[in-house]
Order: C-alpha cells, then sequence, then structure tokens
C-alpha cells in the first residue's frame, strides 16, 4: 500500500469493498433468504460484480502490481457462476428420430392490457409457436385471447386464478397425452405451479410450470436510478425490504415445488418464470440435480428478460439427466411480451 498513489490507495480500497460484496454473493446461494433476506438482493448484482472484478484485473495486470491477486482470486472462484451468466457457443445441434421440443413462455396475458401498441401480440405469438413446433409448451400469464390458437396441442391443462378484474392463470399445452394433472398452491400469491404427468412413448414424464413472486422492479434501467433520486432513505430501505420480501416467498414456493416433486418416480422437466437469478438459492434449490438446460447447450448470455441494458436470465427450462439436452434457444428479438420466449430439444439417453 506504501508504494502505491493515493490514485491507487482508493482505487484498491474500492477493490477491497468489492473483494466482501463478491465472496458475501458467493455464499448466498447456500443461505436461505429468509434467514438474511436484505442480503440476499446482492444475488441479483453477482454477474456485475464478476465484470467489475475483471476491469480491477486488467487494471491492475497493465501495471504489474501484486493488487491483481485480489481479483484474481475472486475470478478463480467466481468459474463455476460465469457458465450460468454466460455460456459459449457448444456443438452444432444435429436432428434425429427422438427429439422432443420443450418451450417454456411467460406471454404477459397476451398484451391484454396493452402495454404495447401491437394489436396482433396473440396471433404472432401463435405463428412463432407453430414456426416451432414443440412438443411441450407452459405457458404462464396466460389469459384466454382471441387469436392464440392452441388446438394444434391435443391435450392441455389450463388453470385460471381467481382474480375481480381479469382471469389469470398457466397452461402446460402438450402433443402427447396427459394422464394426471394438477396444481401447487402458493400461500397468500397470485402465482403458482401446475404440474402434468404426459406419456411420452413408453415413458411418463412429470412436467412442471412454474411462477414464482415477481421483486416487482422496472426493467428500465433509467427509470430504477431516478426513483433511487428521487426517494428519500426510509423509502428506498423500504425498496429493498420489499424485495427481501419477495425472496422469502420464493423460498416458501420452491420449498413446496421440491416436496411436491421428491416423491415423484418418474424423470422430471421443471419449467417456467422464476424471477431471480441462476445466482440465488431458489435456484439451487429448484434445479436440485436437474441439469439447466441453458448451461448445458445455450450459447450468449441467455437473455429471457426485458431489462434495458442487462442481460437478465429468470426464465429457465430444467431436465433430468435421462435426457441429453441437445440445443437451447431464447429468442430477444420476439418483443410480444416483456420475457422472452425459451426453447429445449431433448432426448433421451441411448
Amino acid at each position: 500500500m506504501k508504494q502505491l498513489s493515493w490514485f491507487n490507495k482508493v482505487t484498491f480500497v474500492l477493490n477491497i469493498v468489492l473483494t466482501i460484496l463478491t465472496i458475501i454473493a458467493y455464499i448466498l446461494p447456500f443461505l436461505a433468504p429468509k434467514l438474511f433476506p436484505f442480503l440476499s438482493v446482492l444475488s441479483l448484482f453477482l454477474p456485475m460484480m464478476l465484470i467489475l472484478n475483471l476491469l480491477f484485473f486488467f487494471y491492475w495486470a497493465i501495471q504489474l502490481k501484486k493488487q491483481i491477486l485480489l481479483s484474481g482470486l475472486m475470478l478463480l472462484l467466481g468459474m463455476t457462476f460465469i457458465s450460468k451468466f454466460y455460456k459459449f457457443s457448444g456443438d452444432d445441434y444435429v436432428a434425429a428420430i427422438g427429439d422432443f421440443k420443450v418451450m417454456s413462455y411467460n406471454v404477459r396475458l397476451f398484451n391484454k392490457f396493452e402495454w404495447s401498441d401491437k394489436k396482433t401480440v396473440p396471433v404472432e405469438i401463435s405463428d412463432f409457436v407453430k414456426e416451432n413446433n414443440p412438443s411441450i409448451l407452459c405457458i404462464q400469464e396466460y389469459s384466454a385471447a382471441a387469436g392464440f390458437e392452441h388446438k394444434i396441442f391435443p391435450y392441455e391443462y389450463i388453470f385460471f386464478h381467481k382474480g375481480d378484474k381479469i382471469k389469470t392463470g398457466q397452461a402446460i399445452f402438450s402433443k402427447y397425452p396427459i394422464i394426471n394433472k394438477g396444481r401447487i398452491t402458493f400461500p397468500d400469491s397470485g402465482n403458482s405451479a401446475l404440474f402434468a404427468d404426459i406419456v411420452k412413448e413408453k415413458d411418463t414424464i412429470r412436467i412442471y410450470n412454474m411462477h414464482l413472486q415477481s421483486i416487482q422492479i422496472s426493467p428500465d434501467v433509467h427509470k430504477i436510478s431516478e426513483d433511487i433520486n428521487e426517494i428519500d432513505k426510509q423509502k428506498s430501505e423500504v425498496m429493498f425490504k420489499r424485495i427481501g420480501i419477495a425472496f422469502k416467498r420464493q423460498q416458501q414456493q420452491a420449498e413446496l415445488i421440491m416436496n411436491h416433486k421428491k416423491d415423484c418416480k418418474y424423470p422430471i422437466i421443471i419449467c417456467g418464470d422464476m424471477n431471480n437469478s441462476a445466482f440465488s438459492y431458489v435456484y439451487r434449490q429448484i434445479k436440485g440435480d436437474l441439469n439447466d438446460c441453458f448451461e448445458e447447450a445455450g450459447q450468449g448470455f441467455g437473455k429471457s428478460y426485458d431489462f434495458n441494458y442487462y442481460p437478465a436470465r429468470i426464465d429457465y427450462i430444467f431436465a433430468d439427466k435421462k435426457y441429453v439436452v441437445k440445443l437451447f434457444q431464447n429468442f430477444p428479438e420476439i418483443v410480444d411480451s416483456d420475457h422472452f420466449p425459451i426453447i429445449a430439444t431433448l432426448s433421451e439417453k441411448q
């Protein structure tokens, strides 16, 4: 420290603060949000912390300073997290007999309240589904909308939540027979999870379609910045407390799904909108020993939510290890909702 310039001393102090926050963020996936709800918010910012550590690494490397070791160690410890944030392209997909597609899509009520000026959203979503031809389709924030054609699927399970103004719900559509179905109720929430047992040839697969508690953060980074500047400290604490409460509810909801699936004797695929990052406790609990299809066969950031200037991935498809994940696709160019559709192409291991 004595040999550093005053500017580098300040920089190194900031580097130390970042290191402490990064270590906490590394630990958070192993700590239940109900224990530290306020700290759990840090898990949302882990990708940004990794980027900042990389910048510090290059800053010290250019000057050949030993302080490079601090960020170097953080990046080394974070190697297992990087694949959850960014995935380099893998093998080219080769179609084969027996492959089947699973699609998950939060359709935002098919633009029921006209968030978008587009008047043909249900039709465009319907066309997208037909074009990609999934075998199984899981929809969150479903509503009965003119123009969405779901009769291409012979089998369906649709559940509508009770509401004062509008019926919203979730749906599982399948080209394979559904022999059992039901709903996991989340207490004090308009969210839930559906499940359906689907018979594909001689095998039965349990499909879960989840929609966990929203943390209600604006998708506009500038809006968040303006809100923080305009509200006082007390109101900002209320905002972070609200996020902490949402994380605790997500934990409870994840535990209900985990308890429900532990007695299932079939291979499991879990789809849906988790409303949380891949660096969270909730993600770790729901994924369990399943494969994250993005990590297995995705590429790039896997962005699934329209958050300005930040590649948020909060929608997931988790598949039983019985299946090979041959391809994972996200479609950030499709702007018919605030979420983007995701598709996993699977095949049974030989």
